[in-house]
């Protein structure tokens, strides 16, 4: 170990770390937050810790955030006695410091995405690092994917490391077939004092103040205040505005200036307390000095499916059970600390175990991109670690193909090599790339580099006001984007119709003003945005709209501009057509002729008998909507997920773990053709099921005949229908009679399953239930045949059922 380096828990098994890298290709390293394995383990494979180095070649670091990228690659420059950009280096979209001496190069998991794709190959590099590959980031799964794919078929000696605080070790290392190590850290006791949720839905900035000066008042040291946005801190810290001298408040999040950043995370001087105010980009990469108070709001912003925009939107939702843990382990890096949670103890065990990946709820039009770019159409043949859902997929490759991107196979398209080149989001991508002049393509590059960075030219939704800021901006942050844009641009000098260029690219982002509303629009797609009653914007009955924030139902608009009602109607494509609605609660169709611009209709007329197709778009639109129930089908559509997913559970299929949400994404596959047959009626659920079971593959259609059947022939002749959404699933419920002879029970799932048998009495109530008759004959059916004798002393209750013959449950005269 290198002498002058202050000890951290990382440092016990960085020999094992060593000797793994040395005999294999991949590995999984878990260790909490706070252990060193980010500043640690990166110099300790590239011998820059006094041993010989392990990995020969450049060790490429990815980390999620740009911040955390930053003060890694600088804690580890400092701990060399070195500057940035000598042994080790960083590069991020808006900062780039490496040299030929460079070992240890720490990027952003976007531009790795980039980097690999430029050379598959990755030349020169002996070893790729996965940082905090706990948050699931898109980028992060798909640069492993990739990484993975350039190991198995180019680079056979390119070493693969995951580290992570809080990981599944057991199902990661499965997916890459490779050995663990976990380090156990250094964790002082941190009390957990819950203060309860707000009763009168008050804001969680008006909140956060009180605790903040309740954990001023009770304890010693500086604080860590988790909030869930860049929007949330600053009015928090408006709030604490007038505190006293001894306590400084500093924010923490993304869009700050480096200088901001540093000063957040650097010890409070003599004699202050500090009050640092962060989003979750604290939970676990970033180190900051003198805290032993938490406070957590229960709070995170993630990114979720936008269906538009810049393909993905901002939702605050509650943490995770693994990120509050998480951010309690904050208060006890140094000392013994205080975590304060605002919601009650027991809010705290309905929390999700973990984050949900970003690669099963965002948008995978930039994925979709990526792959076509990297030679693969097909998702489902590479490794992931969560398999990108089917419908995401589809919708990605449908947006793509809008904007030109990819043509009708799948393969890319001239302007899709241009866009796939350009470190921007699809949507950006095609802005700049489709524009039809260089000063237009100039003008395109300036939004797309202030629309890429949020913040970037002030808070105002007018895109107009927006560019006027970005353009006055000094910033070195700004400055960075403006040389960006100009390369993007081709140096050119900017010009032309903004309106007209977002169109371009947003044709389904055209939005009119609803009639009588006050700042509620209808986007072409059929989306609601909105903005606030006092905004200028509002006042414009015409909009294109190139970024959404909010809720799914009526996302709140954060980039638009006007445009010309003319302009608007040429770009975005009128056509006449028929259209239909579906009511679930009447069964009813209402169809009309309209003209339109998407969901905008500019004209209509009542059209008495609707064409079967345009029924079945109707009814497939209520289904995205509210489910199956919207066409009575909920109940067979679950029951056929039970089966499926018992048969999986007893390892008879492999099914690829199907879901609702899923079957709901797909139904324009394996359910539409039957709704055009059935035209203006609803199908019958058994006709519904029917569609599902064969869109199956053949070997779980047959599994399902066989193994999960829809009834059982009891020993009396009858027939009986197996419950499978039952609680005690699967359940079969007839007379105790019907199951007379049976001396074994029954099973399903190949042998695998017993089946809960429910006996009725003669009138038809349950009077016992039982997993195993072979047992029940000879113990609890004495006791309910005492019992039934004295009730319904006219049937039969023999003394041996299981020689007994069966039957309906008649009476002994019957017999």
């Amino acid at each position: 170990m290198r002498t002058g380096l202050s000890s951290l828990p990382i440092d016990d098994v960085l020999a094992e770390i060593r000797s793994v890298m040395a005999d294999h290709t991949r590995l999984v390293l878990a260790a909490p937050p706070g252990a060193g394995k980010t500043t640690r383990v990166p110099l300790a494979l590239a011998g820059l810790l006094g041993e010989p180095p392990v990995i020969e070649g450049r060790i490429i670091m990815l980390e999620p955030r740009r911040i955390a990228a930053r003060m890694a690659a600088q804690q580890m420059a400092t701990s060399l006695g070195e500057k940035l950009g000598q042994t080790v280096g960083l590069t991020t979209r808006v900062d780039r410091k490496v040299s030929s001496e460079t070992r240890v190069e720490v990027i952003t998991d976007g531009l790795f995405t980039r980097r690999i794709l430029s050379d598959p190959e990755l030349s020169g590099v002996g070893a790729v690092i996965f940082d905090e590959f706990h948050e699931r980031r898109l980028n992060s799964d798909l640069g492993l994917t990739l990484a993975m794919e350039a190991q198995g078929a180019l680079r056979e000696d390119l070493r693969i490391l995951i580290m992570s605080a809080t990981l599944d070790t057991e199902s990661v290392s499965r997916v890459l077939a490779c050995p663990v190590i976990e380090s156990e850290g250094r964790q002082y006791p941190v009390e957990t004092r819950y203060l309860g949720r707000s009763q009168d839905r008050e804001r969680i900035e008006d909140r956060m103040p009180v605790a903040i000066r309740k954990a001023l008042k009770e304890e010693d040291g500086s604080i860590l205040a988790f909030l869930p946005g860049a929007r949330e801190i600053l009015r928090t810290a408006d709030q604490l505005d007038g505190a006293p001298e001894s306590v400084r408040v500093v924010p923490l999040f993304g869009a700050l200036t480096p200088a901001e950043q540093d000063a957040a995370v650097s010890p409070a001087p003599e004699g202050t307390r500090k009050v640092v105010l962060a989003t979750d980009i604290a939970e676990s990469a970033l180190t900051i000095e003198g805290v032993r108070i938490v406070i957590d709001s229960g709070l995170s912003r993630v990114a979720e499916d936008a269906a538009g925009g810049l393909g993905t939107r901002l939702s605050t939702v509650k943490a995770s059970r693994a990120s509050v843990d998480q951010r309690r382990g904050r208060a006890g890096r140094l000392s013994p600390g205080v975590c304060y949670r605002l919601w009650d103890e027991a809010a705290t065990r309905g929390l999700m175990p973990a984050p949900v990946p970003e690669i099963l709820k965002s948008d995978l039009s930039g994925l979709v991109l990526t792959l076509a770019e990297w030679g693969e159409r097909d998702a489902g043949r590479l490794i992931w670690m969560d398999q990108p859902p089917a419908g995401r997929l589809k919708s990605a490759q449908d947006l793509l193909v809008t904007l030109g991107a990819l043509d009708a196979q799948g393969s890319l398209t001239p302007l899709g090599t241009e866009m796939a080149c350009l470190p921007l989001p699809p949507r950006l991508g095609a802005l700049v790339a489709s524009a039809p002049s260089p000063a237009e393509r100039a003008l395109a590059a300036e939004i797309a580099a202030l629309a890429g960075e949020r913040g970037m030219g002030g808070s105002s939704p007018d895109l107009r006001d927006r560019l006027a800021g970005f353009r006055k901006d000094g910033s070195p942050r700004a400055r960075s984007l403006k040389a960006q844009a100009k390369s993007w641009g081709n140096g050119a000098d900017p010009g032309g119709d903004m309106a007209k260029l977002l169109a371009r690219a947003w044709p389904d982002q055209i939005a009119r003003k609803r009639p009588g509303s006050a700042g509620s629009y209808l986007m072409a797609s059929g989306r609601a945005a909105m903005l606030p009653e006092t905004d200028a914007l509002a006042k414009q009955d015409w909009l294109v709209i190139a970024d959404l924030g909010g809720a799914a139902k009526e996302a709140r608009i954060s980039l638009a501009m006007p445009i010309d009602e003319a302009v608007a109607l040429e770009i975005g494509g009128v056509v006449s057509e028929d259209r239909a609605s579906f009511d679930p609660r009447t069964g009813k169709f209402t169809a009309r002729r309209v003209k339109a611009l998407g969901a905008i209709v500019l004209s209509e007329a009542p059209l008495p008998k609707p064409k079967p197709a345009i029924c079945a778009a109707a009814m497939l639109d209520a289904i995205r909507e509210e489910g199956f129930p919207a066409i009575g089908a909920d109940d067979v559509v679950q029951e056929t997920l039970a089966r499926i997913g018992m048969l999986e559970t007893a390892g008879c299929i492999e099914a690829g773990g199907m879901s609702l949400e899923g079957l709901v994404e797909s139904a324009k596959d394996w359910l539409l053709p039957l709704l055009k047959r059935q035209g203006a009626s609803v199908p019958p659920p058994h006709a519904v099921r029917e569609a599902l079971v064969t869109s199956l593959d053949w070997q779980v259609q047959e599994a399902l005949r066989r193994d999960a059947p829809l009834n059982l022939e009891l020993p009396s002749g009858q027939t009986a229908r197996v419950d499978y959404l039952d609680d005690r699933a699967p359940l079969v419920s007839a007379r105790a009679q019907a199951f007379y002879g049976l001396s074994e029970h029954l099973k399903l799932a190949a042998g695998r399953v017993p089946v809960t048998v429910e006996m009725l009495s003669p009138g038809m109530k349950p009077v016992a239930t039982t997993q195993d008759l072979g047992q029940f004959w000879g113990a609890g059916y004495l006791d309910m045949a005492k019992d039934m004798r004295g009730r319904y002393p006219k049937h039969d209750w023999p003394a041996d059922p299981a020689s007994a013959r069966a039957h309906e449950g008649r009476t002994k005269k019957r017999l």
